[in-house]
């Protein structure tokens, strides 16, 4: 059903080697560095895969949600910084694409899908993750415009951006009915970066703080009135899970080639590690966990590219593919034995990496209680 069509499999193949030839060598310094990798955010603009879900009239290709999600898992089974920073590039075009007014997206939206431009969401802060409605940056009307404050945490790309998409109240009192969404440029005054975010896995991402003291944003940069910007923020989150799922998959795919790689290599007891049983065994629960997740990824971007509800597909995706991702490195990191816990190891690094995916895009209870609440309204 899922089977992918010859357009997407060119889309595939190429994306694979440009992960075999680029992407993969470099994903070590990546993460050892923790800087973000512009030449290879580069390379993929000059691939189009930065625009190629972009319509053609603001220079994409107009390609799938199910391309989109296969570019995904290929990127995430070489590097989980690289996949993630196409996707973010691609939820900020979409929210511009919404939500702009017509002048900002033709001036905006074919520079990020150059590569020219980089936009971050600011939404996290130090007390508000999942609980949007929580949020405490304000921004306040003044003439012309709105005066933004507060800070945000765990921003990606805080130290690279060029743009922000800043989720702020206009009124704490009136709770979700007072956010409203904001587009900042990082070259106003009163736009501050604040420290850099030291994080365990994913890194590279330029992870950070961003401060905001008085930032004048105008009036026509108001991507979404107070009442309406929880629910457009929230939206973009469809999107973003099918991403995760998809990352957590090719995490979970890189962890798997190693480990079969290395078990049939490994000698022990007389002969390699896949004459065990034990071994056969974690190796085919791996396999068949990895193929369910693809489908279920597979399933919630053929719903998004029909136009159906997706919402309980889409967590489901999310939670079934993070999960496994966890499960199935720790499997692969477990057949590796002590060579695997070694800081030089690839499988040390994706068992970093794939923790997070069971928080960032909504945790994993999150989306338990998303999937909860569409079965009971139904």
């Amino acid at each position: 059903m899922f089977d992918l069509d010859e357009e997407t499999q060119l889309i595939a193949d190429t994306v694979r080697a440009f992960v075999t030839d680029v992407v993969a060598p470099a994903a070590a310094a990546i993460d050892e560095q923790d800087e973000f990798p512009f030449e290879i955010y580069r390379q993929m603009a000059e691939l189009g895969l930065l625009a190629m879900t972009l319509p053609a009239e603001y220079g994409g290709s107009g390609a799938s949600t199910m391309a989109w999600a296969v570019v995904q898992e290929e990127l995430a089974r070489g590097s989980a910084a690289v996949a993630d920073a196409h996707m973010v590039n691609k939820l900020m075009c979409d929210i511009l694409l919404t939500n702009a007014s017509e002048a900002d997206r033709a001036e905006l939206v074919p520079r990020m899908g150059r590569g020219e431009l980089i936009c971050a969401i600011a939404q996290t802060e130090a007390d508000t993750g999942s609980d949007v409605a929580a949020i405490r940056t304000t921004a306040r009307p003044v003439e012309g415009g709105f005066l933004l404050n507060g800070a945000k945490q765990f921003i990606t790309f805080a130290g690279v951006c060029d743009l922000a998409i800043v989720v702020a109240t206009v009124d704490r009192s009136l709770g979700r009915r007072g956010i409203g969404l904001f587009l900042a440029e990082a070259s106003s005054e009163g736009f501050r970066r604040g420290a850099k975010t030291k994080i365990m896995g994913v890194r590279g991402l330029a992870t950070g703080e961003l401060v905001f003291e008085d930032c004048f944003v105008p009036t026509s940069r108001m991507l979404a009135e107070p009442g309406t910007g929880m629910k457009r923020a929230l939206t973009s989150l469809n999107s973003g899970r099918i991403g995760m799922a998809a990352q957590s998959i090719g995490i979970a795919q890189a962890a798997f080639d190693l480990a079969l790689s290395y078990a049939k290599d490994r000698k022990a007891f007389g002969g390699p590690l896949t004459d065990l049983q034990a071994i056969q065994f974690m190796l085919a629960d791996m396999s068949v966990s990895i193929e369910a997740g693809r489908l279920m990824t597979r399933r919630a971007a053929a719903a998004r590219d029909a136009g159906r509800p997706l919402i309980r597909e889409v967590s489901e995706a999310k939670l079934f593919a993070s999960e496994l991702a966890a499960r199935v490195v720790d499997d692969a990191l477990q057949i590796h034995g002590a060579q695997g816990y070694a800081k030089e190891a690839t499988i040390e690094r994706l068992y970093r990496d794939s923790r997070v995916y069971r928080i960032w895009e909504g945790t994993s209870q999150i989306q338990r209680l998303v999937i909860a609440r569409q079965l009971l309204a139904a």
